[in-house]
Formats: C-alpha cells, structure tokens, sequence
C-alpha cells in the first residue's frame, strides 16, 4: 500500500472524547481511593476493558482513558489503518509510546491494548507507574464478544475462534506477570464486578 504512514508525533496530548473520559463535574464519586495512582485495565480484546474500565472510572470519580483511542486521536486514523500501513511491529511502536504518555498522568483508569503487555518495556511502565488490573475471561466468552466486531485487525482469520485460543495461551502467563490483580469477567454483569473490584483497590497498598 502507498499511503503514508500516519502522523503521531504530537506533543500535545490529544483531546479528550466522551467515550474516553467518564468523570461527571460535580459529581461525587461513590468510592474514593486514599491514592491517585493511576489504575491500569489489561486483558485480551473482548474481556470487557473499556466497558468496565467507564463504569469503574464513574463509581470512582476519575477520568477514564483508552489507549487504542489514545492512539487513533494522536495519530489521526483507526487502529486497523495503522495496522494496515504500518503493521503490527510499527503499530507496538505507536502504542508504546501512547502508553509511556498516559501512564504518567495520575488519577486516572486507563484501559489498555490487549497486546500491550507483549512488549517487557512495556511491562515494566505498567507494573512501576500503575496498580494493574487483569481482567479474565475464557475463550469462548472472548469469542462471543468480538465474533461480530469487525474492528479487529488480528481476528480477520479464518478461524477467529481459534486465533483467539493461541493469542490467550501466548499472552496470559504476561498478563499474570504483571497483574497486581485478577479479575474474572465470565458473564458477570458489569456492575457487580465493579462493585467486587473497587473495595479491593481501596484496600490495596502500593507505594505511589
């Protein structure tokens, strides 16, 4: 393809959509944390990050960011055109650089690729700069979430299903390695594991 390659090397940081930030001005948040280390979501595509990372970022009061929009505002097209133009290898460049940008804000829950923790720079930001939150799920509820999502560069196999399997079996020792906690998602609603995640980040102890 010809097309070049998109521009992300903005200083500035992007302007914030709706889908990405959740924090409602005077509102109170219905549990504050006694830290404002920023709380970062890992997981597969489909294990429901950014879906959990809104409703947690309300209960709590805190801006919520997603690093593949992150990435798009910066960059100024979507993940699959990065892909496209750049490939995987240059779309990791990209979202490394994304991550090492959000991960020095504060107070924030930030939803993250779910090839992120594929790079060890990568790990070591999330793990140093955050309290990092795998969220779990198998690979038949993955599978039912994104069957239909045609946003997904890496499922545009012949069998999702089973890419699925093998990026799962590949990636979750790393998304052990750098968890501080795990969370099953299964076909638990949204609100209750909200409300079994925030009381165990309010008790959680890291040194900022």
């Amino acid at each position: 393809m010809n097309a070049s390659p998109p521009d992300c090397t903005a200083a500035t940081p992007a302007v914030e959509t709706e889908s990405e930030t959740c924090a409602v001005p005077g509102a109170a948040p219905r549990l504050s944390l006694p830290y404002d280390t920023p709380i970062f979501l890992v997981g597969m595509m489909g294990a429901g990050k950014t879906t959990i990372g809104r409703s947690l970022a309300r209960v709590l009061g805190r801006d919520f960011v997603d690093l593949d929009h992150e990435l798009e505002s910066r960059c100024g097209v979507r993940v699959p055109v990065i892909f496209e133009i750049e490939g995987e290898a240059g779309f990791r460049k990209r979202e490394a650089a994304a991550l090492a940008h959000c991960a020095a804000r504060r107070g924030i829950v930030l939803a993250t690729g779910g090839g992120a923790i594929l790079s060890a720079e990568n790990r070591a930001v999330l793990r140093e700069h955050g309290i990092v939150v795998y969220l779990r799920a198998s690979v038949d509820e993955l599978y039912r979430r994104t069957c239909r999502d045609k946003n997904r560069p890496l499922l545009a196999t012949a069998d999702p299903r089973g890419t699925l399997r093998d990026l799962l079996a590949r990636r979750e020792p790393l998304y052990r390695e750098v968890a501080h906690l795990i969370i099953e998602t299964g076909c638990v609603p949204v609100s209750t594991l909200v409300k079994q995640l925030a009381p165990k980040l309010q008790a959680y102890e890291k040194q900022a």
